[in-house]
């Protein structure tokens, strides 16, 4: 990975093309050489990626990578886990609040019910250790359904109030939007890795 301080003296914009080719360049070799090893430390430092290398490191690498490619996938991914890390509190009250409207997306996420904040923790470090040692296709699909399970709770969570704080019912209703997006994008990457073509 190029040092911070020698990426700072690099002139000018990364070149678009450049710049996917090592979005996916990195993608594939993180994941491919972490399915290839048995060794639980490197799984382990791979899920902690953002805590070690921070969130702006990895958005540069991965951010602007389509969410039909291998790096858009990871970047959903670590993502959604670093907002159930930071505040698990409203994304646990979100998912109680739609678990019960999508039992089979609860079945596939595969969260305790009730559920606590440290279970959608779990849930979240699950997911991506899934990408790297277990079956990608299964991990994607369970953070759609997580998505979508915290999608129809933001979405009531902004219906009930409505009348209290309509901008705060709006910012949800379009929060909500962006996890469902979320979700269908995953659940694409999914059917592509299946059909070997998540590049």
């Amino acid at each position: 990975m190029l040092d911070p301080r020698d990426a700072e003296e690099l002139p000018g914009e990364l070149d678009p093309a450049l710049r996917d080719q090592v979005a996916h360049t990195t993608a594939h070799a993180i994941v491919h050489r972490a399915r290839d090893t048995e060794d639980p430390r490197v799984v382990e430092r791979l899920v902690h990626l953002v805590e070690t290398e921070g969130l702006d490191v990895v958005a540069a690498l991965w951010s602007d990578a389509a969410p039909n490619s291998l790096p858009g996938a990871l970047w959903r991914l670590y993502v959604l886990r670093e907002w159930v890390r930071r505040d698990p509190q409203t994304v646990t009250l979100r998912y109680r609040l739609g678990v019960d409207a999508a039992p089979v997306h609860e079945a596939i996420a595969g969260v305790p019910r009730p559920p606590g904040p440290q279970d959608v923790r779990d849930l979240a470090d699950a997911v991506l250790s899934g990408v790297f040692t277990g079956d990608l296709a299964v991990a994607l699909e369970r953070a759609g359904s997580f998505c979508r399970i915290l999608a129809t709770g933001a979405a009531f969570d902004a219906d009930a109030r409505e009348v209290a704080d309509p901008g705060g019912a709006l910012r949800m209703t379009r929060g909500a939007g962006s996890l469902l997006r979320t979700a269908q994008e995953l659940e694409h990457a999914a059917e592509l890795w299946r059909a070997e073509r998540l590049d």
